[in-house]
């Protein structure tokens, strides 16, 4: 299996396109660069009368980042959390006595799931109950 996954390793171009903007963009130094260039676009406004051209800079600027970013931000997380689901897959499917209609909760619909979760929250509870119980 780890060869088929080690194999399947070539990531399309907006997948390295999408972790390289992402990782970027994470960066401290990317903040402060567009920190400066506010600074400076802010700078910059007496020079050119406060117009609405030089507003129109910084709005047309920071909407197209924003929306670019929104995909990049989206692609990411749901890499994410595919990973992370296959991963807990994994190991319900690995631990002897786990519940393996827990393998695709994230199909089914928001009732479902909180049924489930009450169901967990009842027995953490009652887990708590028995442990301040042989504390106390």
């Amino acid at each position: 299996m780890a060869n088929k996954i080690a194999a399947g390793n070539s990531r399309s171009v907006f997948t390295r396109l999408s972790q390289a903007t992402a990782h970027w963009a994470g960066k401290p130094q990317t903040f402060f660069a567009a920190l400066a260039i506010i600074v400076v676009w802010a700078l910059s406004g007496p020079l050119f009368g406060f117009n609405d051209t030089w507003q129109l800079v910084i709005n047309t600027s920071t909407t197209i980042v924003t929306f670019l970013m929104v995909f990049i931000i989206q692609n990411s997380q749901n890499r994410d959390t595919a990973a992370m689901q296959i991963k807990l897959d994994e190991l319900i499917d690995k631990i002897e006595g786990a519940r393996e209609e827990l393998l695709d909760l994230e199909e089914l619909d928001e009732d479902k799931l909180e049924e489930m979760r009450a169901e967990f929250e009842e027995l953490a509870r009652k887990a708590r109950a028995a442990r301040e119980g042989r504390s106390g």
